[in-house]
């Protein structure tokens, strides 16, 4: 019973987050969907192709291919030739990508200090290890199932 309000509070969090990020990021011309995308982009250690994307991400390869497009005819991405694979592009940010990435940072930092106040470290840390081990034993059973 625990788990299963647990679950229902992240669904609500979830949709609040992403009303929370569009509103954030609406005045870069933005959405959460696109910030996330543009975010996995930035921090990747190498520019990576549509599907370790969306693998990354847990989204579908489609979702994030549409995403990955716009965010290119917005001049935020660049797509570059993968030597190990013809089709698939590697996604890169584009130095307007980069500008908007730091423009998002200046926006999130004092948004995220503001959620933060009042809250334990220590409990944001326990909620984070809770969240990734629930995180774990989905991905492995969606992996069992897939087998």
């Amino acid at each position: 019973m625990a788990l299963s309000a647990l679950f229902l509070d992240i669904f609500r969090a979830n949709a609040l987050l992403v009303a929370s990020g569009d509103e954030l990021v609406a005045p870069l011309g933005l959405t959460s969907a696109r910030w996330q995308v543009l975010g996995t982009v930035a921090m990747a250690p190498t520019p990576q192709p549509v599907a370790h994307i969306a693998r990354d991400m847990g989204l579908a390869r489609q979702s994030v291919q549409r995403l990955v497009n716009e965010l290119a005819e917005a001049g935020l991405v660049d797509l570059r030739d993968n030597p190990h694979h013809k089709r698939a592009k590697l996604i890169c940010l584009s130095e307007a990508g980069r500008h908007s990435f730091d423009a998002i940072h200046k926006l999130q930092r004092p948004w995220v200090d503001g959620l933060a106040e009042g809250l334990e470290t220590e409990k944001i840390a326990i909620a984070a290890e809770v969240l990734q081990s629930l995180r774990a034993r989905l991905e492995q059973r969606l992996g069992d199932q897939a087998e």
